[in-house]
């Protein structure tokens, strides 16, 4: 064999066993950077221009992947958190979407109506926790001519929303048609007191039992008292019966 040729396979054999441990010097690079940044996540973006105010489709955002270790709260990873909820902002085809670029779309039955939000306050008092879709009743106290008068002041609100915690339950959003809502705002504001029940929409016995159809016993009185023996007679006396007249033979 020619000393060139000889030569020529020696400089390839090196060239080909240089090329490996490039490779594998490259690939344990690469495996150690996907080791500090993380797994890939999803993210998603804007899938096609999105106008403000307006509610998020599906077809309107796509997935994006991203080193796990760049993704913070503010990115939206589940792409059912979008569902429901409309853009604040215009947004434009591949922009990331964060949370504080989207709120919940108003849950209204009719467009005529609005929300109004109710905070428990030491004026307004929740006499029960509500939950979404319960019914209150309003009742309102206040003075006429330095006369307490209390009256229903609404009946059967819708509710559309709750705010609350594990352990408190702070207020809720009324769905009132606009031309109550500054009747209303006006009775949160200087009413006295504001009472709002929540309605009973079931059926079955009342809850409360009906009065007494006797008097009670006076405190610390005693049977022995004239009255309370009247009283006594009363409930122990048997109705009389009234003979009826025997049918006669014809």
């Amino acid at each position: 064999m020619r000393e060139s040729k000889r030569r020529a396979i020696i400089f390839l054999s090196l060239s080909f066993l240089l090329a490996l441990a490039a490779g594998f010097l490259v690939i344990n690079k690469i495996n150690e950077m996907n080791e500090q940044l993380g797994q890939m996540v999803d993210i998603y973006v804007a899938n096609t221009d999105i106008a403000s105010r307006s509610p998020i489709s599906p077809e309107q955002v796509k997935a994006r992947q991203i080193p796990k270790k760049f993704v913070d709260n503010s990115y939206i990873t589940d792409k059912a958190a979008l569902q429901g909820q409309v853009t604040v902002v215009p947004l434009s085809e591949g922009d990331i979407i964060t949370k504080n670029m989207i709120k919940p779309t108003a849950q209204l039955r009719e467009e005529n109506n609005r929300l109004v939000t109710v905070y428990a306050s030491d004026r307004i008092i929740f006499d029960q926790q509500l939950e979404a879709l319960d019914r209150v009743d309003i009742i309102v106290s206040y003075e006429v001519n330095d006369q307490p008068v209390t009256e229903v002041f609404m009946v059967d609100v819708p509710v559309a929303m709750v705010s609350k915690t594990d352990t408190e339950f702070k207020g809720a959003a009324l769905e009132l048609p606009f031309d109550k809502v500054t009747a209303f705002i006006h009775q949160q504001h200087y009413v006295s007191t504001m009472r709002i029940l929540k309605a009973n929409v079931g059926k079955g016995a009342p809850a409360i039992p009906e009065p007494f159809r006797t008097r009670p016993r006076e405190p610390g009185a005693t049977i022995s008292d004239p009255a309370n023996r009247a009283l006594m007679g009363q409930q122990n006396q048997q109705p009389l019966a009234i003979p009826q007249p025997e049918a006669t033979q014809p």
